[in-house]
């Protein structure tokens, strides 16, 4: 295996490394929750079921524990 004869640069390492970036994920929004409040609504990731009613794509995918509510 080759072995390189002089070391890169900086620049030329920082260069390569400019596309190292974080993506932030794809939300779309649950088209079944109701509106939080005008305008809001509850955002899920995209190709996902929506974590607070668990739908996808119109039916029921997953089933969601009830949560206990204060009295």
């Amino acid at each position: 295996m080759p072995i390189p004869k002089r070391r890169h640069s900086n620049q030329r390492t920082r260069k390569r490394r400019t596309h190292y970036k974080l993506e932030l994920p794809a939300l779309v929004r649950c088209n079944v929750c109701a509106p939080l409040a005008p305008g809001v609504y509850q955002m899920r990731l995209d190709h996902h079921a929506c974590p607070v009613c668990g739908t996808y794509n119109g039916r029921q995918a997953i089933k969601i524990k009830e949560t206990a509510t204060e009295e």
